[in-house]
């Protein structure tokens, strides 16, 4: 789940910097594309390995059918992990998709104002996605989220394992609907289809 929580922030990124940046594109060299991919698997390494080691720890979710960390634990240990999980791993990359497809946008919006006729078209296909991107990404993540807050500071038993189980089936789906949204909104690859 967080490798595509920072694929997503990685790839909003990128996205905003290959469509803002004035020269051309060079498709032959992947030396980013590979530092992108190397640096969002070492982050989330970075925030996954600690439970292997005392911080917080790993169990069973909802009804025990799948892993998780372990929410309900009540000590300090587990609810500092759970916040800096939020933190650094939902709202940090959300911050970072909202001002990358921010910017797309103005940026975007400056070259519609030059050409009227196709700048308008591109300008509202390019809002349509960032909008279905973010909110996507809020509807996968925010309930997981917010169950996971709930049931690490909320009263014990507040969250039922049933109750658990539709927001942690929406988080870890976001990676099929992800690139699913990016091949049919994105004019390049829906028209090489």
């Amino acid at each position: 789940g967080i490798i595509s929580l920072i694929s997503l922030a990685v790839l909003s990124y990128e996205r905003y910097c290959t469509m803002t940046r004035t020269t051309e594109a060079d498709t032959t060299n992947y030396r980013k594309s590979w530092t992108g991919i190397i640096l969002s698997w070492a982050y989330s390494l970075l925030w996954t390995v600690p439970p292997l080691f005392g911080w917080s720890s790993y169990g069973p979710e909802g009804p025990g059918i799948t892993c998780s960390v372990n929410w309900h634990s009540k000590d300090a240990n587990n609810a500092s992990y759970i916040v800096c999980l939020f933190i650094f791993c939902l709202v940090i990359p959300f911050a970072i998709i909202v001002y990358s497809y921010g910017k797309l946008l103005c940026a975007v919006r400056q070259v519609s104002s030059i050409n009227k006729g196709l700048g308008r078209s591109r300008e509202q296909r390019i809002l349509v996605m960032v909008v279905v991107m973010v909110v996507c990404f809020l509807l996968c993540w925010l309930p997981y989220a917010a169950v996971a807050l709930i049931a690490t500071f909320g009263k014990p038993g507040l969250i039922t394992p049933a109750a658990s189980i539709i927001p942690a089936i929406l988080a870890k789906s976001s990676t099929v609907y992800n690139p699913i949204i990016y091949v049919f909104l994105n004019k390049q690859v829906s028209e090489k289809l």
